[in-house]
């Protein structure tokens, strides 16, 4: 495939979104609650450690995205690991518009953030700060507290959930 270059030099949206599905992610579910404490979530394939010292990391969420504005407003998020039999669970919460977690269990983090059962692992984070680039906020968090478990992760790669062994 060759690259369609824009006018502006760069590279059309199109080129870059097949490119980019060439990169296997792993996937997981970014979750916060509301100032009245409904739980909220999205999966997210934008997750990426930032840096050790001080522990931060960070996702990206569409400036499009219904939620955005209960990530940006508390103070505290979480990010939890899918693994391989959570695919179900991904999609629900990729392509659910209203209340995502309706028939989902989850338990709150010691800050309230919505943990989900059987992950592989989770991060409660503390928001240190929102940057908007592009069509994205990129959300930079310090993880405060933090678990994992053993276990198969859920991929992403080429538009297709994958597993990995």
């Amino acid at each position: 495939m060759s690259s369609a270059v824009t006018p502006g030099g760069g590279i059309d949206s199109e080129t870059f979104r097949h490119v980019c599905a060439q990169f296997a992610t792993g996937v997981a579910i970014a979750t916060v609650r509301a100032p009245d404490g409904t739980p909220h979530g999205l999966t997210v394939n934008s997750f990426s450690s930032v840096s050790l010292e001080p522990p931060l990391i960070l996702i990206c969420i569409g400036d499009l995205c219904q939620i955005l504005p209960f990530f940006r407003a508390s103070a505290f998020f979480a990010v939890n690991f899918l693994g391989a039999a959570q695919q179900q669970l991904a999609v629900a919460f990729a392509e659910r518009t209203d209340n995502r977690f309706e028939g989902t269990a989850w338990q709150p983090a010691a800050n309230g953030s919505p943990l989900l059962p059987e992950s592989l692992g989770w991060m409660e984070c503390r928001l240190e700060q929102a940057v908007h680039a592009g069509d994205h906020t990129i959300l930079v968090g310090r993880v405060i507290a933090a678990d994992a478990h053993p276990g198969a992760a859920l991929l992403y790669f080429n538009g297709c959930y994958r597993k990995t062994v």
